[in-house]
Parts: C-alpha cells; sequence; structure tokens
C-alpha cells in the first residue's frame, strides 16, 4: 500500500540475503565472499532489468517494480551463488529478471491467479530458472566452479515441485473444510482489518 515501505523492505531483504547465501558456506572465507559478490550483482542487474522492461511495456517504471526485480535476482541466484562467479551472476540476473516478469504477467494478468505479492511468480520461477541455469553458469571461463549436473537439477527439482503441489493440495483441503479459503464478496470489499479483526490499522 505504500512504495517506499515496499523498498524499506525489499532493501532488508537485500542485506538479509547475503547472510542467507553468503552463510551457507558455513565460514567465513572465499567461498562465502563470492557468494555475496554474486547475489549483490545479481540482485542490481535484476532491479535494472525489470526498470527496463516496465519502462519499454508501460513507459513509467514503478518503485515497487524495481523492488520486485531486486527479489526476482535474488530469488534466482539463489540456488547458484555457491558455485557461480561474476559472469554467471551477470547472466542469471539478466535472465531472472525478463523470466520473473513474464511469470507475474502471465499468472496475475492472463489467468487471473491471485499470487499475493507474486510469490510463485518471483520466488518459485525464480528459484527453479537458478536451478536450472546453475550447471551451465557454474562454467570457470565465467569465474565459477565448474559445478554442476543438469540431469540432477532437473530430477531434483521436479521432485520438489511435485511433492509441493501433494502437500499444497492435501493442506488447502484441510483448510478449505475447517476455515475456509476464501472471504465474502462484501467482506472483501469492506476490507479485511475491519471484517475479520474489527478494526482498521489507518483513519
Amino acid at each position: 500500500h505504500n512504495p517506499g515501505y515496499v523498498v524499506i523492505g525489499a532493501a532488508m531483504l537485500w542485506v538479509g540475503w547475503f547472510g542467507f547465501n553468503g552463510g551457507s558456506a558455513l565460514a567465513a572465507d572465499g567461498s562465502a565472499g563470492m557468494a555475496l559478490l554474486v547475489t549483490h550483482i545479481a540482485a542490481s542487474v535484476g532491479t535494472l532489468t525489470w526498470i527496463v522492461l516496465e519502462g519499454m511495456m508501460h513507459k513509467k517504471p514503478t518503485l515497487v517494480g524495481a523492488a520486485t526485480g531486486t527479489i526476482a535476482g535474488l530469488a534466482t541466484v539463489t540456488p547458484a551463488a555457491g558455485v557461480i562467479g561474476p559472469g554467471g551472476a551477470l547472466l542469471i540476473g539478466l535472465a531472472g529478471g525478463p523470466v520473473c516478469y513474464g511469470a507475474v504477467y502471465l499468472i496475475r494478468v492472463r489467468l487471473k491467479i491471485d499470487d499475493s505479492l507474486d510469490v510463485f511468480a518471483v520466488h518459485g520461477v525464480g528459484g527453479i530458472l537458478g536451478i536450472l541455469l546453475l550447471p551451465f553458469l557454474s562454467a570457470k571461463m565465467l569465474g565459477g566452479t565448474g559445478e554442476g549436473d543438469f540431469i540432477v537439477q532437473l530430477s531434483g527439482t521436479a521432485a520438489v515441485v511435485i511433492w509441493s503441489a501433494i502437500a499444497s493440495v492435501i493442506i488447502l483441503g484441510i483448510l478449505k473444510a475447517v476455515l475456509g479459503l476464501r472471504v465474502t464478496h462484501e467482506e472483501e470489499v469492506n476490507g479485511l482489518d475491519v471484517s475479520l479483526h474489527g478494526e482498521s490499522a489507518y483513519n
């Protein structure tokens, strides 16, 4: 509801992501330092690509769009942060921005699915993209470690997608039976703060 707050939140995520990706090395060494560097590069490039895409598509890039591009870059680089180098990070940011932008358009605009905060379109699609690009972008000529097997990455991704889909259907089925998944149209128009909690956050 407030673009300034969105950017503050995205900035906090950006800083926190350094601990997330850098800390995965479980050491304060060169691999942790490289993870920090590639995380920053991919996030920066993801931000810039989203701004350019919004400018091309809508003539006016937005602050929320820039923040979303940042998260797209961060989500896409995370699976590969321990094995790619600066060149790979640049390419993964260039790929993550447009692919996640297209996923947001497909899910929210074309399919009209209520994906809150574009979580699947950005985190899910970006993460899957990063997993599948890892074997190619970890090449030593791009500054990476040369690790990664595409078949392993693909089979692992498929297993996680299938598991997540089955678990989600079960969880949503239970929630629908016990609590319900949607509020009424009238409750939604009145605002969930008032209809569910009996008070409003704003005057």
